[in-house]
């Protein structure tokens, strides 16, 4: 800090000896900084809270009710299916029948037919969905109508399975069905429907599953082109590299972590949504797309063998998890490894 002060000669007095001309005298005086002014906090010390912090006991009871729910609805039914399936279930009367529900399977021609025909459509489904999702979501990747193309083609995905077979029943129907008229015109089929020849009714579920299920593969795929790195498909066409090999060898792998979660949530799904297959052909023609668990469904809720039904739905659930277990010990295996 520096007080500075300015004299004028008209105030000196006459005996001081020194003649001063205009204004020459400078009078500085230097303040140390310790005494400098400091700035000073106006905000008041935040005053102590009246409630003590909560204590981790008090958010499990808060969680609590949720728990209660979600095991009431999931937890008590699996153990009730695994009593069921090692009882002969009727109305008014369960009994012991050591182990009789599993061995009985396997010589049920039906229930291996099942698990044949289940494979199939799955494996179909997945092809194309998979196929067409990533092609759709290369194609949409960066186009100047992406959102409003995305927004149009999730609208099946938002339909739910049971209007949408209600919707492709009337369009496969041999006598007012626009897809079979088409389909008939072309010289693809004949007067009988597609879901009416045992020969087309699979291909004709699996174009359903494909239509309301695609869409959320390209969703996904998309989402993960927007995390490939643009320096690595910039370095990879300097060096010359066609864009389908650029594709091949530098997106693929990038998306090859989002493609197995698009595949798990789809063979998830694919093992037990059948609404829309009910809706189409209930199983047939005769038993031509009796996946397994539509034959579960008759098992259980059209002959009423719970136990038998039972034991089904135990086996179906266990093949469902070992195949999960498989794909996520895939998906650890394709990770970097962590320096």
């Amino acid at each position: 800090m520096t007080d500075v002060s300015m004299t004028s000669t008209a105030g000196m007095p006459k005996g001081s000896g020194k003649r001063h001309s205009g204004i020459e005298l400078f009078r500085v005086r230097h303040i140390p900084d310790s005494v400098e002014s400091r700035p000073v906090s106006q905000v008041a010390a935040e005053p102590a809270s009246l409630n003590p912090p909560a204590s981790r006991r008090y958010y499990f009871w808060l969680m609590a009710p949720a728990i209660l729910v979600l095991a009431f609805i999931s937890i008590y039914p699996f153990f009730w299916m695994i009593y069921m399936s090692l009882h002969e279930v009727d109305i008014g009367n369960v009994r012991w029948n050591d182990f009789a529900n599993f061995t009985r399977l396997a010589g049920d021609t039906r229930f291996l037919m099942g698990w044949w025909l289940l494979i199939q459509y799955s494996a179909m489904c997945l092809f194309l969905q998979i196929a067409i999702g990533v092609f759709l979501a290369v194609a949409l990747n960066g186009s100047r109508y992406e959102k409003v193309l995305v927004t149009t083609l999730l609208m099946p995905m938002m339909m739910a399975p049971l209007i949408a077979g209600m919707v492709w029943y009337f369009l496969y129907n041999g006598t007012f069905g626009w897809y079979h008229w088409l389909l008939q015109s072309l010289g693809i089929l004949g007067p009988k429907s597609i879901l009416a020849s045992s020969n087309t009714a699979m291909i004709g579920i699996v174009l359903v599953d494909v239509w309301q299920w695609t869409p959320l593969i390209t969703l996904i795929t998309l989402a993960g082109l927007k995390r490939v790195p643009q320096d690595q498909l910039e370095a990879n066409m300097v060096d010359g590299a066609s864009p389908f090999r650029n594709f091949v060898m530098v997106t693929l792998p990038n998306l090859y972590p989002v493609l197995l979660i698009a595949i798990m949530l789809r063979f998830m799904d694919n093992f037990r949504f059948i609404d829309s297959v009910l809706v189409l052909t209930g199983g047939g023609p005769g038993n031509a797309t009796k996946i397994l668990p539509i034959y579960l469904f008759e098992v259980s809720f059209k002959f009423f063998k719970l136990g038998r039904g039972a034991a089904i739905a135990l086996i179906l659930l266990i093949v469902t998890i070992i195949l999960g277990m498989l794909l996520v010990r895939v998906f650890d295996r394709q990770q970097p490894s962590k320096v």
